[in-house]
């Protein structure tokens, strides 16, 4: 038994923690929520809104339109933009009396239709094999490699062009092709990643204790990857939906009576002089969207890398200036 005396007294006690006062600021504070840092860029926020208003219109706007896209009415021929002649009258109309402002509704639905289906096929094919080529490394990145050159050896306007010319012209093939022709860009992205990650302390861990490669690539690769890959993915959008127009435009992509924004710019062409809103619209509308991808991607990549994100935290006058200290001390 201890002697009493021996017991450290109230004035010798340890001291305890203080209790957390309400309100008082944790010492490990969390990053900012991601509305809130694209709250702070207001070029990033109004790309995003006009990238939602596109898709939105994309998804909902043939419930509204009907058969508006389509409808003739040669009495109604070249009207221009007013509000005297109806909602649907607003952007006027073209030669056979057609909703310009429908037209460009149907439009985006198709547009998009294209570009996104080719995106998302383009970046998960290309991804997968990337990834499992650069982790594996030896004859598998080498044969993945080789394939990608073969592809990247031909420009995709081409390939899609001649492929085109010999099948019949529609949105499925056009989707396929440049789907195809775009794989090469992940692959090469995701294998560079994951060829650099493969070597890192965590990999080597999870490798020690015999965690299967798929399961390495899914839980520890992939999510550093994922940002990088998905800011090439909003850049490749841009690039697939100008082919998707051009492909139109040169008469071998979207047919009618389906409509695309690039089927409209060259419907409306011969028009110029006499009724500029049927190819300008259209192309303000390619220019719009392909704008705020760009924009909005330049945001995701700050935002998702934890390295460059407390920029975004920064004033907008002080972002492009290089900073004099580290982010812990600015923060």
């Amino acid at each position: 038994m201890t002697d009493p005396a021996d017991r450290p007294s109230d004035d010798t006690a340890p001291e305890t923690a203080p209790e957390a006062t309400p309100g008082a600021a944790s010492p490990r504070t969390r990053p900012p929520r991601w509305w809130l840092l694209l709250g702070r860029d207001r070029g990033a926020a109004v790309a995003a809104v006009i990238l939602a208003l596109v898709f939105l219109i994309a998804l909902l706007g043939r419930l509204f339109i009907g058969d508006r896209a389509i409808r003739q009415d040669l009495r109604a021929s070249l009207r221009p933009p007013s509000l005297d002649h109806g909602f649907y009258g607003l952007l006027g109309t073209d030669v056979l009396g057609r909703s310009v402002l429908a037209r460009l509704i149907e439009a985006a639905g198709t547009t998009l239709y294209v570009a996104v289906p080719a995106v998302l096929c383009s970046l998960l094919i290309g991804s997968a094999l990337g990834m499992w080529a650069g982790y594996h490394g030896g004859w598998r990145e080498n044969i993945a490699m080789r394939a990608a050159d073969v592809i990247l050896s031909f420009p995709s306007l081409l390939i899609a062009v001649v492929v085109l010319y010999v099948f019949s012209p529609g949105a499925l093939n056009i989707v396929l092709i440049l789907a195809v022709a775009r794989i090469p860009v992940y692959l090469r992205t995701a294998r560079a990643e994951s060829a650099e990650l493969r070597s890192r302390l965590f990999v080597d861990a999870a490798r020690t204790f015999g965690t299967p490669s798929r399961n390495i690539i899914y839980r520890h690769i992939l999510p550093i990857a994922l940002p990088t890959l998905l800011t090439v993915a909003t850049l490749d959008f841009c690039f697939v939906m100008l082919t998707e127009s051009s492909l139109s435009f040169l008469g071998i992509g979207i047919q009618p009576p389906d409509v695309s924004w690039g089927l409209m710019v060259a419907q409306g062409r011969q028009y110029l002089q006499t009724a500029w809103w049927i190819a300008v619209l259209p192309g303000i509308a390619i220019v719009l969207t392909t704008v705020s991808a760009t924009v909005l991607a330049a945001w995701v990549r700050l935002a998702t890398d934890p390295a460059q994100r407390w920029r975004l935290t920064l004033p907008k006058k002080r972002r492009g200036a290089r900073a004099a200290v580290s982010p812990e001390v600015i923060a």
